[in-house]
């Protein structure tokens, strides 16, 4: 079982497989050297520009955060999460392809904190916002890579911040 910030995961962000049509007409078996080389040679090469998929990703998150900020305990939990959860995802798998790194890192912490709180209340909602302002910052600053020293400060305070929150909801200071 998967821990994250000390707490049990409570649900599990899932990676939906769509059928490979491609695959399916070709068949199986491994891809020569030659081929991988020639896929790894054009990712380390893109050149595409990542911030207008990330701004759509974004804005698609912050859209989620809207819709958070009006649960309510009757709703499905699991759907108002899924509006945050697969943007998220998104930036995740992306931002590694257009060096992005630390857009990648970020994602995967966003992920793992709602993938163990229990409902998006006011406290998971503003820290949900300081990870989304913080990835705006990094894709409008086109900090490429890991960013060095602060991206790990970065990353540091964000984990600070959720493991305060499960903290405060245990009662401890």
């Amino acid at each position: 079982m998967d821990i994250y910030f000390n707490q049990k995961r409570r649900r599990k962000a899932e990676f939906i497989r769509p059928p490979n049509h491609l695959k399916e007409k070709v068949g199986s078996g491994g891809l020569s050297d030659d081929i991988l080389d020639k896929a790894q040679r054009l990712l380390e090469e893109n050149t595409q520009d990542f911030e207008p998929l990330a701004v759509m990703y974004l804005d698609t998150l912050l859209q989620g955060i809207d819709r958070a900020k009006g649960f309510v305990p009757s709703e499905d939990v699991e759907y108002i999460l899924s509006f945050l959860i697969y943007p998220t995802m998104q930036l995740k798998a992306n931002g590694g392809m257009f060096h992005y790194q630390l857009i990648t890192k970020i994602a995967d912490r966003l992920i793992q904190f709602l993938e163990v709180i229990e409902e998006p209340d006011i406290g998971a909602i503003e820290i949900i916002l300081a990870f989304h302002t913080t990835m705006r910052a990094v894709i409008q600053g086109k900090i490429k890579g890991e960013g060095g020293e602060h991206g790990q400060e970065v990353l540091n305070a964000l984990e600070s911040a959720c493991s305060r929150y499960f903290r405060r909801n245990r009662g401890e200071n």
